[in-house]
């Protein structure tokens, strides 16, 4: 399969090697921030994208443009998403978008929503979320944290929305940000009541995992059309 990497920072490296173990190749590799630049008439059987949030955009319409597949796994443009996803559906194109692609992690993703199914039947418990990563990640709170939030929302009526600060408004979810070097990515949602603590909590030791689920879901996306993501993707 030849596959296009837009954007040549830690993640499209780690992408670069998962999909050249797999047997891949990579056709090209475009990040003009890196000095690399690919003029889109090599052909092309997928592209992943992983740059930045002022980028994302503009990089997944110019893949439609072209009738390249997409999948994006950058975090903090999502107010510009609803307008992408009308956006292939004009073109009748392929748009993938996962705010995290490691297989663990999506499994986290399911047990924090039982979760809050089974403690929407339970009075006294405040929910919250923690993440913290390194310093070089520029949106706060992440992509994973506000995934985990929206799936808290959609089962426990009496939070209203997320936020980012301490706040007393029981309406609010609160989700703590940090920035600390060295750390591995850690997400973790609480239920505090004044008796006991309830916690599940995951903890990202590498980049590999996350590589290695954006390859897997851009060997899936050829020959499939329309938006889609991990649900899409793991039928479970």
């Amino acid at each position: 399969m030849n596959i296009l990497l837009i954007g040549y920072g830690k993640m499209g490296k780690a992408i670069e090697a998962i999909a050249i173990q797999g047997g891949h190749r990579i056709a090209g590799i475009h990040d003009p921030s890196a000095g690399k630049s690919f003029d889109f008439t090599t052909p092309v059987d997928v592209a992943i994208e992983f740059t930045q949030p002022e980028a994302a955009p503009a990089n997944i319409r110019l893949c439609l443009d072209h009738g390249i597949p997409v999948l994006s796994g950058t975090t903090g443009w999502l107010e510009h998403k609803a307008d992408v996803e009308a956006y292939c559906r004009q073109k009748s194109g392929t748009f993938f978008y996962a705010s995290n692609y490691s297989l663990g992690v999506n499994l986290f993703f399911r047990l924090n929503e039982q979760l809050a199914r089974m403690m929407s039947k339970v009075s006294g418990y405040d929910p919250s979320i923690d993440e913290v990563h390194h310093t070089q990640k520029k949106d706060a709170p992440s992509g994973t944290a506000i995934t985990l939030a929206e799936g808290i929302l959609r089962h426990l009526p009496f939070k209203k929305q997320w936020v980012n600060h301490e706040t007393r408004e029981a309406a609010d979810l609160v989700i703590r940000s940090y920035r600390v070097d060295p750390t591995p990515g850690t997400h973790t949602v609480t239920y505090r009541s004044p008796v006991d603590d309830l916690e599940i909590r995951h903890t990202a030791h590498s980049r590999e995992g996350f590589a290695q689920g954006a390859v897997a879901v851009a060997e899936w996306l050829p020959n499939r059309r329309g938006v889609l993501g991990m649900d899409d993707f793991l039928q479970f």
